[in-house]
């Protein structure tokens, strides 16, 4: 058995969250009250990693753990060990917000975690603070320089990009980024999650307006460089630093789309920008231990994955589900 959906797509790639929780608020991934779910509903930590073998054993060659905050889970390490032990996997990351990396970060490259996507929107003080609503600019900052001491394959930033929020800061975190000699990644922001106003309607900040702040600071020259997922990367002839490039709105990437979801409390998504899923937790806890039958039911679901998604930035909105139930 392999994973190819009915557009004749391989998948290879799996995104499983670990945890909703987190310890900040974002504006563009969660409520500012959230309601978290009670610990029955959440996979346990070996569940997790039944999924993920699973996967693995029909082809996935890489895994992204995401939350949430995948910093909160405890017994993050060890989780991450029994993974990077996995046969097959190639590529073990994740992305996270950054604020407990100087306590993790080098435990989980010690563990076998191999790259890190870190997010980082702003370099403001106050505006960090009015984006995460709760978090601590300093905090991050230690952490990615305590990441880049653990010794990782690769750390990534992730920003995204907001109109009237960060746009004027595009070409600070480009230089924040050559600074660090680590790569930076602009996206476009997702339309998921219900806002009690119409903001996405008019701060959409495309990936070509983000590149169009960056060029008179930093010539970018295309690349036909991939990570496995969906950025599109740029090189500057004086740094090592790649620029990439994210753009759900404005550059459907779906024709080559890789990847699936795993919520944390185990919804396989097959689209970001679709609400239909497959319900693994009752799966593996139906049939405890029983690998085969969890991989029949994850091939079978790849008939589901529709060709591509459908985003929009007008006040309906479409998904309803926030970016941290997603799994980021």
């Amino acid at each position: 058995m392999s994973l190819t959906d009915g557009f004749g797509r391989k998948i290879d790639y799996l995104r499983l969250s670990v945890t909703d929780r987190c310890d900040f608020r974002c504006i563009y991934c969660m409520d500012e009250d959230p309601t978290f779910l009670p610990r029955s509903q959440v996979l346990t930590l070996e569940e997790i990693q039944q999924i993920a073998q699973a996967f693995t054993e029909l082809g996935v060659r890489k895994i992204r753990l995401t939350g949430g905050e995948p910093l909160v889970k405890s017994d993050l390490v060890s989780l991450v060990s029994k993974l990077s032990a996995l046969p097959g996997l190639d590529d073990l990351c994740m992305t996270t917000n950054g604020s407990r990396l100087t306590k993790f970060a080098k435990p989980l490259a010690d563990a076998g975690l191999m790259r890190l996507n870190i997010s980082l929107d702003t370099l403001d003080e106050e505006r960090f603070k009015a984006t995460t609503r709760n978090g601590q600019l300093n905090r991050v900052l230690a952490g990615i320089d305590a990441a880049r001491e653990a010794g990782y394959k690769q750390i990534k930033l992730n920003a995204v990009a907001i109109k009237g929020n960060n746009d004027d800061e595009i070409v600070d975190l480009v230089n924040y980024a050559r600074s660090k000699q680590i790569d930076i990644t602009f996206i476009e922001e997702m339309p998921l999650g219900v806002l009690s106003d119409n903001r996405r309607e008019h701060s959409l900040l495309t990936s070509d307006e983000v590149k169009a702040k960056i060029e008179p600071a930093h010539s970018l020259i295309s690349t036909t460089e991939r990570s496995g997922g969906p950025a599109r990367y740029y090189r500057m002839a004086d740094s090592n630093t790649r620029v990439g490039f994210i753009s759900p709105h404005s550059n459907n990437f779906c024709q080559e789309c890789n990847r699936v979801r795993v919520t944390t409390t185990g919804e396989l998504l097959l689209c970001l920008g679709n609400e239909n899923s497959v319900d693994l937790r009752q799966a593996v806890r139906n049939k405890p231990n029983d690998i085969e039958h969890l991989k029949r039911v994850i091939c079978e679901a790849m008939g589901n994955k529709p060709e591509k998604h459908h985003f929009s930035t007008g006040a309906e909105t479409q998904i309803l589900r926030f970016m941290s139930h997603t799994g980021g």
